[in-house]
């Protein structure tokens, strides 16, 4: 795998998070990589840097504030995570330095556990992502279903023997990068990939029918209404509910059913909004009320930025003009 190795050595994208050791910013920028293209948490990595520079500073904040900085990344459980083991961090007098005391951090399963510990401490730790798994499927030709837990921990075997002696911060990035930017799913390049001699899909023919991956869940297109009142300059949010622990603490436009008495009007735009395999269409209505509950309030178009937001009431407000 040297000759892996010195192709990324010759380039590779410059992504803010790759030039540190610091476990600190690598963790982070590896929760926020979790369901999330490198370009779109670019601008939240760095903001949330800004914000939170050390492990100290992000295990005092509110929860409000880390929700604030993390709206639109998604899956906020991560960012709940994240500030609990901050605070474990901060507890334990440093970032741990070792795989398995990593690995019991909240929210970090085997892959961000073996990013840290080989990016930041240089441990041999496999990494194995997607793009990883790709790659392994078509290096060995081998059409074993990567969504079962046997073929993944074969494979993150099979990487483990790959890395042998070779630095392990600078193999496992090299190998991600590689399928994140050559061994792609559809037309991969492979005149470009620095390992192709060695492919085995390539030989056989096989590249455009690997990985397999045969659990499929179905799609789910659900239609839905979100209203839009304004008093003069402001308009009505209502905070998710403790219960709904997911998103709890955001705010967002009220549903018809939520705001009883309601009387909506014109529609005044609609919008997609995907959750895994539930595809919403939003339609957003102005709509008038006389009665508010506890968990309303009113906000200016200021105010909003001080907010966590949800990402479907972002979307609804510039659908609407508002933002």
């Amino acid at each position: 795998m040297k000759p892996l190795v010195d192709w990324y050595r010759r380039g590779h994208r410059d992504l803010p998070w790759r030039r540190t050791q610091d476990p600190y910013p690598i963790w982070v920028s590896e929760i926020m990589l979790q369901q999330t293209r490198a370009q779109a948490v670019i601008p939240y990595y760095q903001r949330f840097l800004d914000r939170f520079p050390t492990v100290e500073a992000l295990a005092v904040a509110g929860e409000h504030d880390v929700l604030a900085l993390w709206a639109g990344l998604g899956y906020y459980s991560r960012a709940r995570n994240l500030r609990r083991a901050a605070q474990q961090i901060v507890q334990l007098g440093g970032f741990p330095s070792d795989y398995a005391a990593i690995r019991e951090l909240p929210g970090i399963g085997d892959y961000t556990a073996a990013a840290v510990a080989s990016i930041a401490f240089g441990l041999p730790h496999a990494v194995v992502d997607g793009n990883v798994l790709r790659v392994v499927a078509r290096m060995e030709n081998d059409a074993a279903d990567i969504a079962a837990s046997r073929t993944r921990e074969r494979f993150r075997a099979i990487v483990q023997e790959w890395m042998g002696r070779l630095d392990p911060a600078i193999f496992n990035q090299a190998l991600m990068e590689l399928g994140a930017t050559v061994c792609l799913p559809s037309n991969p390049l492979c005149r470009e990939c620095p390992i192709a001699r060695s492919c085995r899909a390539r030989e056989a023919g096989t590249v455009a029918q690997l990985p397999v991956k045969l659990r499929k869940i179905e799609p789910v297109a659900i239609a839905a209404v979100l209203l839009l009142v304004r008093r003069g300059d402001r308009v009505l949010l209502r905070q998710k509910e403790a219960h709904a622990r997911r998103m709890a603490g955001f705010w967002e436009l009220p549903a018809p059913e939520e705001l009883r008495g309601a009387r909506a009007g014109k529609p005044l735009g609609d919008f997609r909004h995907t959750i895994t395999h539930h595809h919403y269409t939003f339609t957003v209505k102005s709509a008038s009320a006389r009665t508010i509950g506890p968990d309303f309030r009113w906000f200016s178009a200021a105010e909003l930025a001080e907010i966590p937001l949800s990402t479907t009431a972002r979307k609804a407000l510039k659908v609407a003009g508002f933002l």
